[in-house]
């Protein structure tokens, strides 16, 4: 009921959290309490809020920080910062332990700055200034307030500066930079300076904010014509991320011989790109490489230029320009990408000479980069076919099988070298480079006694979840099992989802960690298996493999049964409301409404039947009906039409969306550990049975 309450806040949800208040007592009726101020909180209620919260207070201790807190939130929203100071008073000495204590100080120096107790407000400052309170937005927006409320303007302004530009994200910085307009030092903001917070914006992909801030320097006075030019154009790239871009208005732009010029003819060149007008591109492209042959912009015309030819399907444009991007900057962000595409074309259009050497170089010069897995691959089936040399095609395969254990590519080397049998790896030195992530110690098991775990359990049970994280890590022993305590809980109140991808930040390194590297609590729910029943049941009623079942849950939803896409898909395995609504027909299901597609066994039931119609529609083959799913069966009809293909694996390499191709891998790999996180569960079962005899 408090899950639902912190997700919908209904009048539903809260009659059933407030009835289970006045039904219990304790800590239960504490945190159902919190649960409601909170709620209410965010639902700007604040006298309520406080209500709530002054009741969990006097019915438990062991949220009481956070019953204070949040309390002195709500007051101070509601205006009676009187009552905010004297939950805040004390604060940190009360709960020298609380995640709170570093933004304690800025809530009470904002609600004594409230009521004009100015040197109290700079005191309350002052007493957390050797600690990381200091870095935090909120307290350099409280304090600049407090300062300036003081009448030290400069160092008001000086503080407003520096929250400004070191958080120019946080909703801190707008407030600050308000606050130095009405005095009038953001006019002493340098050009510089501005120019960090255009650019941050930009790269934040917040273009409305950037072109703003763009536009206002195009036209201050002390700007050289080189920076206004800069601005300028900066504005229009604005423009084309805004789709609001025309020729036009990029040809009335000044043409210089600088950066200013080459990135003009860059924003040129990606409408010409927008238009699909090939000649147009082309053209400015090699006006670039005369004018620009050293400007990063020309790089990244290359790239884009490379990507539409090769959508086109004319390979060898796209490979010169996928070339001349690898060869001439060969440190661009784009440059290991361009230079395996350039080698995978060249093996698609069947030149494999030239295709080995890429592939060779891609090795030798990117071993890091993501693109690099696929070049071992190919590389080894090149020395299968062409070179005749099984022995360098298994050391190929095998640094694969070894540094990236659970990639697509690793079963494919699994398969290849099965199929050549007892045969011996060359010895490549070069190959040594290629080994399985460092793997930090990880423990399946928790302290009885650790204080933050038992509140983060009781933050979940409040339906608290944004604090649980940051609670579990103030725990200063946590390091070896905190991922696994926060998805755990998460896991124990059905929020698989939230479970999945809290591991999955704290251990990236798992797709190339062996099975039995990591404790199987944790594989366990890195690859859930929710609703297992039915996903069974299901699936042999299609004649589906539960395990490409759950692996494209996973890879759709996460296993958030409430899941509605951007594209309007639905649940589980994100179904378009039409394809469910068909779907339901054929099951002989009436009045049947699109809501019920975030039912987890009709959202299963109706998936099964859509999977198994792509996998008949496509001759049985898993490859072409997931990328039918994700893509559109029209689009896979297309791909195969741009054949023949060697192999399945030549066309899953071959799906020019890069999603999609993705898509298609992360699925047909999650299958395999899937099964292999089963098989390894039943032997340490079966040894444990074994050992107790």
């Amino acid at each position: 009921m408090a899950q639902q309450l912190a997700l919908l806040r209904t009048p539903e949800a809260y009659e059933g959290v407030t009835a289970y208040a006045h039904r219990n007592t304790g800590e239960a009726a504490a945190a159902a309490y919190l649960a409601l101020g909170h709620a209410y909180l965010l639902d700007k209620r604040y006298a309520e809020a406080v209500a709530s919260l002054t009741q969990a207070r006097r019915d438990g201790e062991e949220l009481a920080d956070y019953a204070d807190f949040l309390a002195a939130e709500a007051s101070h929203e509601s205006g009676d910062d009187a009552a905010a100071e004297n939950l805040l008073k004390g604060f940190t000495e009360r709960y020298p332990d609380s995640i709170f204590d570093d933004q304690a100080p800025e809530l009470e120096a904002t609600v004594l700055l409230a009521v004009n107790n100015l040197t109290a407000a700079r005191e309350a400052l002052a007493k957390a200034e050797n600690t990381d309170a200091v870095d935090r937005p909120g307290y350099q927006l409280a304090e600049g307030q407090v300062e300036l409320a003081l009448g030290q303007v400069t160092t008001a302004d000086e503080v407003f500066k520096k929250l400004l530009l070191s958080h120019p994200l946080a909703p801190e910085a707008q407030t600050a930079l308000l606050k130095l307009t009405q005095t009038g030092a953001a006019a002493s903001l340098t050009v510089a300076e501005l120019r960090t917070l255009g650019d941050a914006y930009y790269d934040a992909g917040r273009y409305s904010d950037a072109v703003e801030q763009y536009r206002a320097l195009v036209h201050a006075p002390e700007l050289n014509e080189l920076d206004r030019h800069g601005f300028a154009v900066a504005v229009a790239a604005c423009e084309l991320k805004l789709k609001r871009l025309t020729p036009a208005e990029v040809q009335a732009l000044p043409d210089t011989s600088d950066e200013n010029g080459a990135r003009r003819l860059e924003l040129l060149m990606e409408l010409a790109r927008d238009r699909d007008d090939a000649a147009d591109l082309q053209r400015i492209l090699t006006e670039m490489e005369t004018r620009f042959p050293r400007s990063p912009w020309l790089a990244d015309a290359l790239f884009s230029a490379g990507n539409m030819f090769l959508l086109k399907r004319d390979y060898p444009q796209a490979i010169e320009y996928y070339g001349y991007l690898a060869a001439h900057f060969p440190e661009s962000k784009n440059a290991a990408a361009a230079h395996w595409r350039a080698g995978w074309l060249n093996y698609r259009l069947g030149q494999y000479g030239e295709a080995a050497r890429l592939f060779d170089e891609q090795i030798k010069l990117y071993p890091s980069a993501a693109e690099t897995v696929s070049a071992l691959y190919w590389r080894g089936r090149l020395y299968e076919t062409q070179d005749h040399s099984p022995a360098s095609a298994a050391a190929a395969y095998s640094a694969i099988v070894r540094a990236y254990q659970h990639y697509f590519y690793a079963q494919m080397a699994r398969d290849r070298l099965a199929a050549l049998g007892k045969m011996e790896p060359v010895s490549e030195p070069q190959l040594d480079q290629f080994q399985p992530l460092p793997e930090p110690k990880l423990v399946d098991s928790f302290p009885v006694d650790s204080p933050h775990l038992a509140k983060a359990k009781l933050l979940a049970n409040a339906g608290l979840n944004e604090y649980i994280a940051d609670e579990i890590k103030a725990d200063p022993d946590s390091d070896s099992w905190s991922a696994l305590a926060e998805a755990q809980i998460y896991a124990n109140y059905g929020e698989t989802f939230r479970a999945l991808r809290a591991l999955k930040r704290a251990l990236p390194y798992a797709t190339t960690a062996s099975i039995d590297s990591i404790p199987l609590a944790y594989w366990r729910i890195l690859y859930p298996e929710p609703y297992w029943d039915t996903i069974k049941a299901e699936s042999a009623k299609n004649n589906l493999n539960p395990y490409l079942v759950a692996s494209l849950i996973r890879q759709e939803s996460e296993f958030n049964p409430s899941a509605i896409s951007y594209a309007n898909a639905w649940g589980l395995m994100q179904l378009l409301p039409v394809v469910g609504h068909q779907m339901a027909r054929e099951e002989g299901m009436t009045h049947f409404q699109t809501f019920q597609l975030l039912d987890p066994e009709t959202n299963i039931r109706l998936g099964t039947r859509y999977l198994r119609q792509m996998l008949d529609k496509f001759g049985g083959e898993a490859v072409y009906a997931l990328a039918a799913y994700n893509a559109g069966d029209n689009r896979v009809t297309d791909w195969q039409a741009a054949g023949p293909y060697q192999g399945i694996d030549e066309f899953v390499e071959s799906i020019p969306f890069t999603q999609t191709r993705e898509y298609v891998e992360a699925i047909l790999r999650n299958r395999e550990t899937y099964k292999a996180i089963d098989e390894f569960a039943l032997s340490h079962s079966r040894a444990g049975m074994e050992a107790s005899k």
